[in-house]
């Protein structure tokens, strides 16, 4: 296998990788994202085939990345000292793997029957660990606030764990419109997690459902709390004051996998 080693920082390939591992706005607007490490690379060659290009780091002896390497002999495939390849992983200690693909889309499916909205989730980590609950719930469509972190940074999708090839994600949506939407086409509810809701173990979570959750501070918004059908909450010993909004989605959405499961069986 060959590949073009690039020691420069000025070399045009990689500034254009350090924009993209960098900007959303750069991601967005090229339609493309680097995955980092060979499990990433691997769940989206199963989804939607090869790469367009692997960027592999000086020194790299991984017996996973080197045979992902030799199995992709053909991909155009790029070298880059440590330090510049830090610059572009978004983990403290790189694997020794990138690659640059296209950013994928995923259509929601006709009928939706579960479906998980967020409202402006800043950490893209959080964002990432909510999509792959989501992703392993059996959730249809993931919809994002305007303000959330984008699921398509290399930190998001480091932390979904390859959850974003298995959803359909809608980006930047006005959530009052979705919500009033997806109660009238599905003949749905919408559950806002809240504080002070009714218990989530009394709800009927087997019918078209959607969970709403908020910002890591703030929760959510009056605004959609108003249009939700009615706010739930996760029942807790007196002492502690809430769940992160990673756990708390976690037991909403298994809750209602669990219902499905038990109407199934």
């Amino acid at each position: 296998m060959t590949f073009k080693h690039i020691t420069s920082r000025d070399n045009p390939i990689f500034k254009q990788l350090k924009r993209l591992a960098e900007s959303s706005r750069e991601r967005r607007k090229e339609g493309k994202t680097l995955l980092d490490g060979a499990h990433l690379v691997s769940d989206y060659m199963q989804a939607f085939g090869e790469p367009l290009q692997l960027i592999i780091a000086e020194g790299q002896s991984s017996r996973e990345v080197t045979g992902m390497i030799q199995d992709l002999s053909e991909v155009p495939t790029i070298m880059v000292t440590t330090l510049m390849f830090a610059e572009l992983s978004p983990v403290v200690s790189p694997t020794g793997l990138l690659a640059l693909v296209n950013t994928p889309m995923i259509s929601p499916p006709e009928k939706i029957d579960f479906a998980l909205i967020l409202e402006d989730i800043q950490d893209p980590g959080n964002l990432g660990s909510l999509l792959r609950s989501a992703a392993a719930a059996g959730v249809d469509v993931v919809y994002l606030s305007q303000g959330c972190a984008e699921a398509w940074s290399p930190k998001a999708l480091r932390g979904g764990q390859g959850a974003q090839f298995r959803l359909s994600i809608i980006e930047r949506a006005d959530l009052i419109a979705e919500i009033e939407s997806f109660k009238q086409k599905n003949n749905a509810q919408v559950l806002a997690t809240t504080m002070n809701g009714a218990s989530l173990y009394q709800q009927d979570l087997r019918g078209p459902t959607a969970f709403v959750m908020g910002n890591e501070g703030n929760g959510l918004s009056p605004d959609v709390i108003e249009v939700s059908t009615r706010s739930v909450s996760v029942p807790m010993k007196d002492a502690v004051e809430s769940l992160n909004v990673t756990s708390a989605a976690s037991v909403c959405l298994f809750e209602a996998f669990r219902q499905r499961m038990v109407t199934i069986g």
